[in-house]
């Protein structure tokens, strides 16, 4: 299972990390195409506009996705609950988010895994 989680991670990584650069090429995108000369001053506001609030809303999606990933692979409680989390919104989200979600639930719903998150080895003791 520990295989699994370490993927489950890095594919939240990833995910999470395509929707902040998605979030970032329209951001930039729009509000570059809002300063072609030949567009007027209202068109530009609101390209301007559309663009900081969609660019936003793709970040704020993106980011918890990262921070579950990382929680996963530190081995982290919240990481595991976050990514739960992350992984029932994005069901909706056919056909990738769906399949890593349905993924991500199997496994960390897992009795086995789930006590691994809860009762996490013990550092050695210093001798």
């Amino acid at each position: 299972m520990t295989d699994h989680v370490k993927i489950i991670g890095i594919l939240w990584i990833v995910f999470g990390a395509l929707s902040l650069f998605g979030a970032a090429v329209l951001f930039m995108l729009l509000t570059g195409i809002s300063f072609i000369p030949d567009i007027d001053p209202p068109a530009q506001g609101i390209l301007r506009f559309i663009g900081f609030f969609i660019g936003a809303f793709l970040a704020a999606i993106g980011l918890p996705k990262i921070l579950g990933g990382y929680g996963l692979l530190k081995g982290y409680e919240w990481g595991r609950i976050l990514t739960l989390v992350v992984s029932f919104l994005s069901l909706l989200s056919v056909p990738f988010g769906t399949a890593l979600g349905i993924y991500s639930i199997v496994i960390l719903m897992n009795k086995e895994t789930a006590a691994r998150f809860q009762n996490p080895a013990s550092p050695p003791a210093a001798g």
